[in-house]
């Protein structure tokens, strides 16, 4: 990872104002923009001039100025060179990974991942000439074991979806450094909680549906990294952001970033309400997995790797043992605790539950499934914050006792 220019500023500190001065930046919803010198056209289309290269803007799939100002503010949260926006986190994830590799390569990627990417990984990319073999993220001596000499791209995630194990993001970049590979780093579950970059990830992806957005009302992605790599995703001839089209729409830009500022305390408020949850569920004996408490085996690691005061993630684990077993549970914290809602994605100002083997890890084959641990009775939540702590508290504990998690 290049360091960041002497521009790159806190967050905290890095607000941009509208085009009249407004407090919040104004929303370009133009698809086209005009060139005032037609000498100047030729020169954007031969990628020498741009809107930070003394051109102008050209078209809203190539760059638009507000979707701009979300790009630069989320790569200040990320702590990375740049950064682009794009219509959902799997489109982040595969533009990323197609301008990475090409037909003969390969990717050694964490066989804990999020059920989309599992089957980009295993069953599309190999339509395209480009396979992985998959390792334990709990293990990085799997993933030297794995490289290949045609391997390009290290791929895990900071926090195994739904297993919840913890990625040793420092050891995987010296590895990668070490093999001139590319390390890329999917942040969902943490953001403000892990920063990636900062422990070695070259490029870090995110679908920012989910906690960076917080209300569950958009679908959005973004890729932060190097300013030469966007600038590659963004090439009008061969980048792959640019020529595949997964463009974010400005007004979805605009929504996202009314929503950051309060971004840092909402995941603390996450993170802290999971750790009391988990701390609550652990002490009855309930089978809970959070990375945050002692029993956690990777629980030293991910103290290394978090950032001060934010806590360990907002996402634990119930392995109910059975998919009957943890329907039930769902059920209950539904539809009679009002606990939280059964559905998929996370993120949400109130919690958001599923029975990850039949729901969102589901494209992973079942003998796949038990390798990593994935039991089918595995509940993960993404733990909200309406509603008092101590009814909360006392709604999961009612509802495992009912379900006969404990005795």
């Amino acid at each position: 990872m290049k360091p960041l220019n002497p521009e790159q500023v806190l967050w905290e500190t890095r607000r941009e104002f509208g085009e009249h001065g407004g407090v919040t930046p104004s929303i370009a919803r133009s698809s086209t923009f005009t060139v005032i010198d037609p000498a100047t056209m030729p020169e954007i289309f031969q990628g020498l001039r741009g809107p930070d290269k003394g051109g102008c803007f050209l078209y809203s799939r190539h760059f638009n100025p507000t979707v701009d100002v979300l790009s630069r503010y989320i790569s200040a949260i990320e702590g990375t060179e740049f950064a682009v926006c794009t219509a959902s986190g799997m489109s982040a994830i595969s533009c990323t990974l197609l301008q990475l590799c090409r037909s003969g390569d390969h990717i050694v990627s964490s066989d804990t991942i999020y059920g989309g990417t599992h089957a980009l990984l295993q069953k599309l990319l190999p339509e395209m000439g480009i396979t992985t073999t998959f390792a334990d993220p709990a293990n990085t001596a799997s993933f030297e074991k794995a490289i290949l000499p045609s391997t390009r791209v290290i791929y895990a995630e900071t926090i195994g979806n739904p297993t919840l194990n913890v990625t040793d993001i420092p050891a995987l970049s010296k590895l990668a450094q070490k093999k001139g590979l590319t390390l890329v780093i999917d942040n969902t579950f943490m953001p403000m909680v892990v920063t990636p970059a900062k422990l070695g990830a070259d490029i870090v992806v995110s679908s920012m549906t989910k906690f960076i957005n917080g209300a569950s009302d958009v679908i959005a992605g973004v890729i932060c990294a190097s300013r030469d790599f966007i600038y590659k995703l963004m090439d009008l001839h061969t980048g792959r952001v640019m020529l595949l089209g997964p463009t974010m729409d400005p007004r979805v830009a605009y929504d996202i970033i009314q929503r950051l500022p309060h971004l840092a305390i909402r995941m603390r408020e996450h993170c802290e309400r999971a750790m009391a949850i988990a701390e609550r569920l652990h002490k009855i004996g309930a089978p809970v997995t959070y990375p945050g408490l002692p029993s956690h085996p990777q629980n030293d690691l991910i103290k290394s790797m978090v950032n001060p005061r934010y806590g360990y993630g907002a996402i634990l684990t119930i392995d109910c043992g059975t998919k009957e077993k943890a329907e039930k549970l769902m059920s209950i914290l539904q539809n009679k605790e009002r606990f939280g809602h059964i559905a998929v994605s996370l993120g949400f100002y109130d919690t958001l539950m599923s029975c990850s083997g039949s729901s969102t890890s589901s494209e992973i084959p079942p003998e796949d499934q038990s390798k990593i641990g994935l039991s089918p009775g595995l509940v993960r939540m993404a733990i909200g914050y309406t509603g008092s702590l101590e009814a909360r508290l006392e709604q999961i504990e009612r509802a495992v006792r009912m379900v006969g998690l404990v005795s």
